[in-house]
């Protein structure tokens, strides 16, 4: 159905419930000849007459009786269903939708959505975790998570973290076959426990530092993983060395379970960022989810 032909039975039906063409043009900021002849032109088209018009009154014929029957609900819960968008405007409530890798989410998305949610029980937060760097618009998120360098220009980035202290870790049992790398360039004799990259589909390069220089290294190894909770297991187990974030290696570091090499050679990662692409028209849902998200330097996560 074409968009006119919608918009002359809106006309039909609001003529006919308020039995007045006088009414009906108020209603619809029309003149009442030209919703006269919008009328008459869809009588034309069905071929059969809607309205029994008199000096004194406009009442639907029996067909135009049916036609308002069938027509008059859904319109009615099509107006319904546009003022109900007034709620997104009016009050935080609706399903915020958010792509960020897993690091990001156990770390800071999790611990602030705690008194968020609680505070505003019409608002639910989805959170996708996903390595790859998802396009947002097309994939109909609200939002995306990921390290500043990896935000594409086009987008609004808001920072969410503070750096990301990272480490090379290895069990006990696997340091007694492997000596413990003394420098960068002892890795090439070691066996790396990866993260594999959707988006590129290459492995995650351990990033280092070398002779005063930033360096990339990619390790060898008998394990690929695409999230780092595994990456951590395997490292426990001996199979290899990981390159994980340290906070989520503190406990096994202080009860042993696990030893930290090249200390002085990995450098932190550059924080996590929020991306979205406008500032324009943010429901008060996601605004407030803004505000909780945002690093604040004095607030520990």
């Amino acid at each position: 159905m074409r968009r006119d032909e919608m918009a002359d039975l809106t006309a039909f039906v609001v003529v006919a419930e308020a039995r007045s063409f006088t009414r009906a043009a108020g209603k619809l900021g029309l003149s009442q000849s030209a919703l006269s002849q919008i009328v008459r032109r869809l009588e034309e088209r069905l071929g059969v007459r809607l309205l029994a018009r008199t000096t004194r009154s406009v009442a639907p014929t029996e067909a135009g009786q049916r036609l308002v029957d069938q027509l008059a609900p859904m319109l009615h819960e099509l107006d319904q269903s546009i003022a109900d968008l007034s709620e997104f405007r009016d009050k935080p409530a609706g399903t915020i939708r958010i792509t960020s890798v897993e690091h990001a989410a156990k770390t800071v998305l999790n611990p602030a959505m705690s008194a968020l949610l609680k505070s505003n029980p019409d608002i639910t937060v989805e959170i996708t975790v996903d390595y790859g760097l998802a396009d947002v618009v097309s994939d109909r998120f609200d939002a995306g998570v990921r390290l500043g360098e990896h935000v594409a220009r086009d987008m609004i980035a808001m920072r969410i973290s503070a750096d990301i202290p990272m480490c090379i870790v290895g069990s006990p049992e696997y340091f007694e076959s492997h000596p413990a790398p003394k420098s960068p360039r002892d890795l090439a004799r070691h066996r790396g426990i990866n993260l594999r990259l959707p988006s590129s589909e290459t492995l995650n390069a351990w990033r280092l530092m070398q002779d005063g220089e930033e360096i990339r290294v990619r390790m060898d190894g008998p394990l690929v993983f695409n999230t780092i909770d595994l990456i951590l297991d395997a490292t426990l187990d001996g199979v290899g060395l990981g390159y994980l974030p340290e906070d989520q290696v503190t406990n096994a570091l202080s009860s042993g379970k696990l030893i930290k090499v090249l200390d002085d050679a990995v450098p932190p990662l550059p924080g996590y960022h929020l991306y979205y692409p406008s500032r324009r028209h943010h429901s008060p849902a996601f605004k407030l989810f803004l505000d909780a998200v945002r690093y604040r330097p004095s607030i520990p996560r």
